[in-house]
C-alpha cells in the first residue's frame, strides 16, 4: 500500500467529500408572463408609377371546373389565392374576387392596356376574406383583359393594388361562361 504525504491528502479528501454532496440544485426561475403585443396593421404600400410598370404580383394561374362552372385561381403555391375568376354557368355570371375585405362603398377598378372600368365591390362573406364583383359573361372588360399586353391591374379601395399576368386560364373561364 502506498501512503500519500499529508499535504496532498487533505485537498484530495476535500475534493472527494465535495463530489458526494447531495444538495439539490437551485430551481430555475419561473418564466415571467408576457403581455401580448398588438400587431400593427400592415402598412399599405401601393406600387409607384404607371400600372404597366408595376412589379407582377407573385404567383401562377390554376384552372379548375366543378358542378357550378369553372374557375381560375392566381397566387403562390401552398397559399390562398390572391385573385379568382369564377363562372357561374347557370346564371352566366362571372365573379372576380381578390384577397382582403372592403368597407361600404368600395370600388374595384380593372385596368388593361385598352382601358379601365370601375365596379362596386363587396365582401364575399367567406373565410378567408375576399372582395368581389359580379359581371355578365359578355362584359367588354373580360375581352380587354384577355388581350391586354401581358398584364392587367386590379385596384380595390383600401387594398394593395395587384398587377396580374394574363394567362390562358383567365380567358378559358370567360369562354366557359359564354358557351
Amino acid at each position: 500500500m502506498r501512503i500519500i504525504p499529508a499535504p496532498l491528502s487533505i485537498p484530495l479528501l476535500l475534493l472527494a467529500l465535495a463530489s458526494c454532496s447531495t444538495a439539490p440544485p437551485e430551481p430555475a426561475p419561473a418564466p415571467q408572463p408576457t403581455k401580448p403585443v398588438a400587431a400593427a396593421p400592415p402598412v399599405l404600400t401601393q406600387p409607384k408609377g404607371e400600372w404597366i410598370d408595376w412589379p407582377i404580383t407573385p404567383g401562377s394561374w390554376v384552372y379548375r371546373s366543378d358542378n357550378r362552372g369553372s374557375l381560375a385561381l392566381f397566387g403562390e403555391t401552398g397559399r390562398d389565392a390572391v385573385f379568382i375568376i369564377r363562372c357561374d354557368k347557370s346564371r352566366r355570371q362571372l365573379f372576380l374576387s381578390r384577397s382582403g375585405s372592403v368597407g361600404k362603398g368600395a370600388k374595384m377598378v380593372l385596368r388593361t392596356s385598352a382601358g379601365l372600368q370601375s365596379y362596386p365591390a363587396s365582401n364575399s362573406g367567406g373565410t378567408p376574406h375576399y372582395a368581389a364583383i359580379s359581371v355578365a359573361s359578355g362584359d367588354i372588360m373580360m375581352d380587354r383583359i384577355a388581350y391586354s399586353r401581358g398584364r392587367f391591374a386590379v385596384e380595390t379601395t383600401g387594398l394593395q393594388s395587384l398587377a396580374i399576368p394574363v394567362w390562358p386560364e383567365f380567358s378559358r373561364v370567360v369562354e366557359d361562361c359564354r358557351a
